[in-house]
């Protein structure tokens, strides 16, 4: 189905005048549809078909969207909050449906285009970046309420470094690719921190840390930011919701946004942690988290945000290994300059351990 055809499922106000392809995702396929009035003006939605191949279960994904989207909504709403713009909202189908699946199988879904925002991909500056934080904290915030335990595990095991760290051996004991004589310091990086890969999950496992609703993706380009302000609007991207814990948010907050080179930088000299950056994300997720967050949740966001660096690693690592069967390359060793950044980033962690921990506990 072409996406004309699906946009003409849904219930948009107005008539579809264009769809066009829109932003810079890599997993879904994603159009911005324009419609117009007849008494002029126009309004934008936006339409994505979602990847088979990445979520085989779109309908338990969808099932999570619809709760937690509806769940925000009144959150947003009892916040007094502007419902339009801070929170996505499901465009019903023509039948009155949350989505749309085609005779072929393929999963359409719609919602509001929230005008006046922009997502990217680097902050302009640490303010933005720490509203940034406090966008991520609040939307655990006001989930704090519902039941994770309700909602289906989009990708079993996700943010499961233990796992991780066992699909690592594997590839490394397979060598499909007659690669691994070529990543030998980074093999030998990974082997080194393997005591590491359980902080998250054993807290977890031992109740010291509450299981929270969380995002799972939180790059900065998952936020919109108003182009007037500069503040934060609202988070997106929800295919990832799932059962976890608000460490795994910041880890990955961090990692993605803390580095003062390209993920795939071939030069490591660049490649440094911004302390900077990393007080303005903590302060403002802290912030966002209205107090919520327990002594044992703060004491492990430093730890966390080098495991969740570490395991993007070693995912790069794995993918390299394995012949680059998940992640979109470039060129032959794409994954595995990959894998040295994150690495890199690691190890300035690593350096900055007590300097990190100070800042959480100042924020």
């Amino acid at each position: 189905m072409n996406e004309y055809a699906a946009a003409d499922k849904f219930a948009f106000d107005g008539t579809v005048t264009d769809v066009s392809l829109y932003g810079n995702g890599h997993i879904n396929d994603t159009y911005a549809v324009t419609c117009d009035f007849d008494c002029g003006g126009r309004l934008r939605y936006i339409l994505q078909r979602l990847n088979a191949n990445v979520f085989p279960d779109r309908a338990g994904l969808m099932r999570n969207m619809i709760r937690v989207t509806d769940f925000l909504r009144e959150a947003v709403i009892r916040d007094g909050g502007d419902p339009e713009r801070e929170c996505l909202n499901l465009i019903p189908t023509r039948d009155g449906g949350r989505y749309y699946t085609s005779p072929e199988g393929e999963v359409w879904r719609a919602t509001q285009f929230i005008e006046n925002t922009d997502a990217y991909l680097v902050a302009d500056d640490d303010e933005m970046f720490r509203d940034a934080g406090r966008a991520f904290g609040k939307f655990i915030a006001r989930l704090s309420d519902f039941d994770a335990d309700t909602l289906f595990e989009v990708i079993p095991g996700f943010h499961n470094t233990v796992g991780r760290y066992a699909a690592f051996e594997k590839a490394l004991a397979e060598d499909k690719c007659s690669r691994a004589a070529t990543a030998a310091a980074e093999t030998a990086f990974v082997l080194a921190r393997r005591e590491g890969c359980s902080v998250l999950t054993d807290a977890l496992q031992k109740g010291e840390i509450p299981v929270r609703v969380t995002h799972n993706d939180t790059k900065l380009n998952n936020v919109l930011i108003d182009v007037d302000t500069k503040r934060a609007v609202c988070v997106i991207d929800l295919d990832t919701v799932m059962p976890g814990t608000m460490l795994y948010d910041f880890g990955d907050g961090v990692r993605a946004g803390c580095s003062t080179a390209k993920e795939d930088e071939k030069d490591l000299d660049k490649v440094d942690f911004d302390m900077g950056l990393f007080r303005a994300f903590a302060g403002g997720f802290l912030c966002g988290m209205e107090g919520s967050v327990t002594e044992r949740e703060r004491a492990l966001m430093p730890a966390a945000a080098r495991l969740m660096t570490f395991e993007c690693g070693m995912r790069f690592l794995t993918d390299y290994l394995s012949g680059d069967t998940y992640f979109k390359t470039a060129y032959p060793e794409h994954n595995l300059v990959r894998a040295r950044t994150q690495f890199k980033l690691v190890e300035r962690m690593e350096a900055l351990a007590d300097e990190m921990a100070a800042a959480v506990a100042e924020a």
